[in-house]
């Protein structure tokens, strides 16, 4: 980059990605940068990412987004966790949680106190404890923060939504602060001789849109970061093999559950998101373990409703980007990398990305330093989830098709192996400090797919057998009074942001 001050910002490519990035930094820097996006209508959006985790809350806040008007807007509902179906065998099922089960003792966490009473004969599982749980299986939601005067969390939530809705309602709200929308297809890109960034971008070999710094929102095709700046990919099919999907949509359900399901299958899993107005439905698969057809046949014989279309087939490779930031452009959303939505993290990317790019966004200048430090993290952050990833496959007990054989056996990153041996020891948990997944998370998959820890903290003994018996006792008696005062999930949605 010049040492000229940075006065116009150009963002290629539309979806929730492009508008995402559009809102965010119409809203923070709209102020001191001229913003253009740049997108096709003749050029479709992979438009599937329908289920998040709650750092949506935080980007919505920042925008000033109305939750009751966003959630009506796009057919949303809220979100409690996933469950999990089959996954660490057949015939079982967990509720991966956006909150804590039951609440820490003298600094020790709950899972300790519940996994010492298990070992003694206790029956009850983890999930007994878990506000979540409880709700979910109600299907009950509302707004609680914290459970009577105790120090237990309350309801931690997030969304589900039409994608290509929440895209547009984000569109309208960009060009509200400013953002200038232009119609057309890179055909063409120039760059600065000398220090090779990008000068402009040629629409439709006719039109030139000049800027200081470019966003490449273009999706798999990344058609600057990866096309034109020939930044390199790592592909990591070999720790997450599934490498296409087909979504369909289907009726909406009769009873709208606050939760995401992901059911496995023999060559892959199968995604349920509830939606006001209908159900968004996916299979994501291996393509060296079953054909596309099966895996279409195999999707719609496992929707609950009838399908309203024909299977879309999407394809792509796990991985990443080499660099997030090559000379300046960042790209954001597909065109940096690629985890499937196993758990919900591909919106979370995007605004993580935007964030930190705020963060570090060059006034002017080399901004050498500060594009190291945004694909430094960026890196790490990917390389955690992945591994999160990663263990719901590996840590399984199916043997019943081939390839579960192949993710029960595969060779996975060091870094994964340290947690799984260190929970399975003593239920602690090797938690990165800035990890995406809180301990909760790790110890509810962990335990969820299989994994018993040969022993707990020892600190979680303190306690004589018939004070944990209270204490767990007591712990049931505050969920289950809590839940008892929620209303359910449809009648919340039907009270507050029922869509049109």
């Amino acid at each position: 980059m010049t040492e000229s001050a940075v006065r116009k910002l150009v963002i290629v490519g539309g979806g929730t990605a492009g508008w995402i990035t559009a809102a965010a930094f119409s809203r923070l820097m709209g102020r001191t940068l001229e913003i253009e996006l740049v997108e096709s209508v003749a050029i479709g959006t992979v438009g599937v990412g329908e289920a998040t985790i709650p750092q949506i809350i935080r980007l919505n806040t920042i925008l000033g987004l109305d939750e009751n008007d966003f959630l009506r807007r796009t057919n949303g509902t809220f979100k409690l966790g996933i469950e999990f179906v089959d996954w660490g065998s057949i015939r079982t099922r967990y509720l991966h949680t956006f909150g804590d089960a039951g609440m820490n003792l003298a600094s020790v966490p709950f899972h300790h106190y519940w996994h010492r009473a298990a070992r003694s004969g206790h029956s009850d599982d983890l999930w007994h404890y878990s506000l979540h749980q409880l709700a979910a299986e109600h299907g009950k939601f509302g707004k609680l923060d914290r459970v009577g005067n105790t120090s237990m969390t309350g309801l931690a939530y997030a969304y589900h939504f039409d994608a290509s809705l929440y895209a547009a309602y984000l569109r309208a709200y960009a060009e509200q602060h400013g953002v200038t929308r232009t119609e057309g297809i890179v055909s063409s890109v120039a760059r600065d001789g000398e220090s090779g960034d990008i000068t402009s971008i040629t629409l439709d070999a006719e039109r030139e849109v000049a800027g200081d710094f470019f966003i490449d929102c273009t999706g798999f095709r990344a058609v600057l970061l990866g096309k034109e700046l020939d930044v390199g990919y790592q592909d990591w099919s070999k720790w997450l093999p599934c490498n296409r999907a087909q979504a369909v949509p289907s009726e909406r359900l009769d009873n709208l559950v606050p939760y995401t399901r992901a059911t496995a299958k023999t060559a892959g899993w199968q995604w349920r998101i509830p939606l006001q107005h209908r159900t968004g439905n996916g299979h994501v698969y291996c393509s060296e373990f079953i054909s596309d057809d099966e895996a279409a046949e195999t999707l719609l014989a496992g929707l609950d409703t009838k399908p309203l279309a024909d299977p879309r087939p999407i394809r792509f490779t796990t991985g990443r980007r080499e660099q997030f930031w090559s000379h300046n452009c960042v790209g954001i959303g597909l065109s940096s990398g690629f985890l499937e939505p196993l758990e919900s993290t591909s919106i979370h990317l995007i605004q993580s990305h935007v964030s930190r790019l705020l963060q570090l966004f060059p006034a002017s200048g080399d901004a050498r330093i500060e594009r190291d430090e945004y694909n430094r993290r960026c890196a790490t952050e990917f390389e955690q989830i992945r591994d999160f990833l990663i263990l719901h496959y590996h840590q399984t007990s199916r043997e019943d098709s081939e390839f579960w054989r192949y993710c029960k056996n595969m060779d996975v990153p060091d870094s994964l192996t340290h947690k799984q041996e260190l929970f399975a020891s003593s239920g602690r948990v090797g938690r990165d400090a800035d990890d995406l997944f809180r301990e909760a998370s790790w110890v509810q998959v962990m335990l969820g797919q299989g994994v018993m820890p040969d022993g707990h903290d020892p600190m979680a003994g303190a306690l004589t057998d018939a004070q944990l018996s209270e204490f767990l006792k007591n712990v049931r008696t505050l969920i289950e009074r809590a839940v008892d005062g929620l209303p359910t999930h449809e009648d919340y949605l039907r009270q507050h942001c029922q869509a049109g």
